[in-house]
């Protein structure tokens, strides 16, 4: 899947710029942090026009899950996730809100715990659900992406981008909070993460970096 998806973004990306020469650029495909990575490395471009998508559907996922158990409205859940698209993505409860309440106020450990593993797994729910992999969603959630840097909304969403010391990680794709605007990645959002939330930020960094390192060994950038 690797090399197979990384052929296919790098000729996608250069075929890009045959067309615009400073375009912004909203990858979607799989490995989603290491395919945003290669993207980045084909293009050339400002670490601040190339960025992924993971973080907006899982947040849409973490929602949804989080709405159901409490019989609630979605709309009225903010919530926020960090670190790589996968299973060892960073839900952060503490960041989360149900029209201003701290959902740790409304759900307790057990659920909420429950509700994040669903939420990192939630891809593979709805593939042995449909038997295929999501679309329309993927698709609505780089909409919105689009929609904040094309209006230059300054809307702030969790996407995949490159860390260049925040959170003490350098040179790695991975989901943080984002202000999107017509610039692209206007700013990089520093949350004060806890211990245990740090070191998990960090585990799933390790891992989205031993991807992307055998995606260089491969030589196909």
């Amino acid at each position: 899947l690797i090399s197979t998806n990384a052929k296919i973004v790098v000729s996608v990306t250069q075929n890009i710029l045959k067309y615009t020469k400073n375009p912004i650029i909203i990858v979607v495909s799989n490995p989603l942090d290491v395919m945003t990575y290669a993207c980045w490395k084909a293009s050339g471009l400002s670490d601040k026009r190339v960025l992924g998508m993971a973080g907006v559907l899982d947040t849409a996922r973490y929602r949804a899950f989080l709405a159901e158990e409490l019989d609630v409205s979605p709309k009225d859940i903010q919530a926020m996730l960090m670190g790589g698209h996968g299973d060892t993505m960073v839900p952060l409860p503490r960041y989360t809100t149900v029209s201003g309440i701290p959902v740790t106020e409304m759900i307790k450990k057990d659920k909420l715990d429950a509700i994040i593993e669903r939420t990192k797994f939630g891809g593979g729910e709805l593939v042995n659900l449909m038997g295929t992999s999501a679309w329309y969603a993927p698709g609505a959630a780089a909409a919105q992406m689009a929609i904040s840097i094309l209006k230059d909304e300054k809307r702030i969403y969790p996407c995949c981008v490159r860390l260049n010391g925040q959170y003490k990680l350098k040179d790695i794709f991975v989901g943080a909070p984002v202000k999107l605007g017509r610039k692209g990645i206007q700013e990089i959002i520093k949350l004060r993460l806890k211990k245990d939330e740090q070191e998990l930020l960090h585990k799933s960094a390790a891992a989205v970096k031993e991807v992307a390192d055998a995606l260089d060994a491969m030589k196909l950038i």
